[in-house]
């Protein structure tokens, strides 16, 4: 007995519980199971389960750019190169992806470029670039710790990491003169990523729409670039109080005021970043060369956001 030969829903049921790989190989077999193994449904739910976090609308932008611009090929010719080849060896035996592969070439139809299959093979390899934000954890320098740059991923399906390559964020790496430069770090783990939580670009001003209902103690994200010709990185801070309110929540009217303090307490007491304040009424972009320009702010609403600060850094320098 076939397996082609078991009644539909039963068919159906057995496909929608493989795995990844067990899909990829499925498909091989025969033009009757590739049609049922390339479907969007099905990988919709592996691309959601693995990728769903990271994946936001400037990821799914690149991608119908990046199909669009090779509409007149197919994935799985490129599958069959060298290079994916051994990356997908890394993630599943090779004589299973020579048979899925040999058999693919028999078949008139191919898995199409712009199928949720392709794409999730294309992350899946590290072949696909996509846009990101990384958490920054860079070493000897504590204010930085509470901020995150945008950058551009591949995944690295050996390691399960990823190597992010930005422009110019972090001042540390700056080159000297303010000549522009391009950086790299490799093995960037997964609760140090996160996809952008507003679909504005790095390099342009967010516009904040929150400022009228910032209180003391709410949190908030801000974005920070040292000079104009850098782009934006976002940095977490606290909503404090102003300097002739006591602190009393009983008695405070820091909500009333126009003008809105925010603590970055990363930074040490005195410390010229410590503290900063914006207008809530007219509040763009102001800064200058030597604290750097501070851009739109956006509240965090989700606790998910907010414990995700306080679990990569030391809650002590939060306090």
């Amino acid at each position: 007995m076939s397996v082609l030969d078991l009644p539909d829903l039963v068919l159906e049921c057995i496909i929608e519980r493989l795995p990844p790989d067990g899909l990829f190989s499925m498909a091989g077999v025969c033009s009757s199971l590739r049609d049922k193994c390339i479907s969007d449904h099905l990988w919709e739910r592996h691309m959601k389960q693995k990728w769903g976090r990271l994946i936001g609308p400037a990821a799914y932008r690149e991608w119908r750019w990046h199909i669009a611009s090779r509409k007149d090929s197919d994935f799985l010719e490129t599958v069959r190169g060298r290079g994916l080849i051994r990356s997908f060896s890394l993630l599943w035996p090779l004589s299973l992806l020579r048979s899925s592969l040999d058999n693919s070439r028999k078949k008139s139809s191919v898995v199409p470029v712009d199928s949720i299959m392709s794409w999730y093979l294309a992350l899946e390899t590290g072949k696909f670039w996509f846009p990101a934000q990384v958490y920054n954890r860079e070493e000897g320098h504590v204010g930085f710790m509470l901020s995150c740059y945008d950058a551009e991923l591949s995944y690295n399906p050996r390691t399960d990491t990823f190597q992010a390559s930005w422009y110019g964020f972090l001042c540390c790496r700056y080159p000297p003169h303010g000549r522009r430069a391009v950086g790299e770090e490799k093995g960037v783990t997964w609760d140090r990523l996160r996809a952008p939580p507003v679909d504005t670009s790095p390099h342009d001003l967010y516009i904040s729409n929150c400022l009228n209902e910032l209180r003391p103690g709410d949190h908030i994200e801000i974005q920070w670039r040292r000079n104009k010709e850098f782009p934006y990185g976002w940095w977490y801070g606290i909503v404090g109080h102003l300097e002739l309110c006591g602190g009393n929540d009983d008695y405070c009217r820091c909500h009333d005021a126009d003008t809105i303090v925010l603590e970055f307490n990363q930074y040490t007491p005195g410390s010229r970043w410590r503290r900063m304040s914006i207008n809530r009424k007219g509040h763009r972009e102001e800064g200058n060369e030597a604290d750097g320009f501070y851009g739109g702010v956006r509240k965090l609403h989700r606790n998910d956001e907010i414990s995700t600060w306080r679990r990569l850094w030391p809650s002590k320098i939060l306090e």
